[in-house]
């Protein structure tokens, strides 16, 4: 199996692309690339991330499975970052006043596979969590 990593593609909708511009790229800091009238590419810390307009839903139902004893909402996506980035991070976040689903906190704590996490929505209400682990070789622990 492959053990370096490759840039992921990722095209999500969104009801609000200036709202979701401004967010990904003034809030979350990602580096805008091309554009058009309808989508947005972003360097989404090394990954293509596109915002592609679409009109909004009727049905706005949430969906969360329990994890931790929290509500992680379903779908998300997200980056996993270094440890003492996520932590720079989610304090920039907190100074922006991102209004947090699940505030950074650590996640599994004394397992296998303990973790920073935290989770938050965009403008369009995409779920994004990012999160960090102390020792990276537990990424994929049992």
């Amino acid at each position: 199996m492959k053990t370096t990593l490759s840039p992921f593609h990722l095209a999500i909708p969104v009801h609000d692309l200036a709202a979701c511009r401004t967010f990904y790229r003034d809030v979350l800091g990602c580096e805008e690339g091309r554009s058009d009238d309808h989508w947005v590419d972003f360097n989404f810390f090394g990954h293509q991330m596109v915002i592609h307009y679409k009109p909004k839903a009727n049905d706005s139902t949430l969906h969360t499975n329990p994890v931790d004893g929290h509500d992680v909402p379903v779908p998300h996506f997200g980056v996993i970052l270094d440890w003492d980035v996520f932590h720079t991070f989610a304090e920039d976040l907190k100074s922006k006043n991102i209004e947090f689903v699940i505030a950074p906190y650590i996640r599994f704590k004394g397992k296998p596979g303990e973790q920073a996490t935290m989770f938050f929505y965009d403008p369009s209400g995409n779920a994004l969590e990012f999160k960090a682990f102390k020792d990276m070789s537990m990424i994929f622990a049992k």
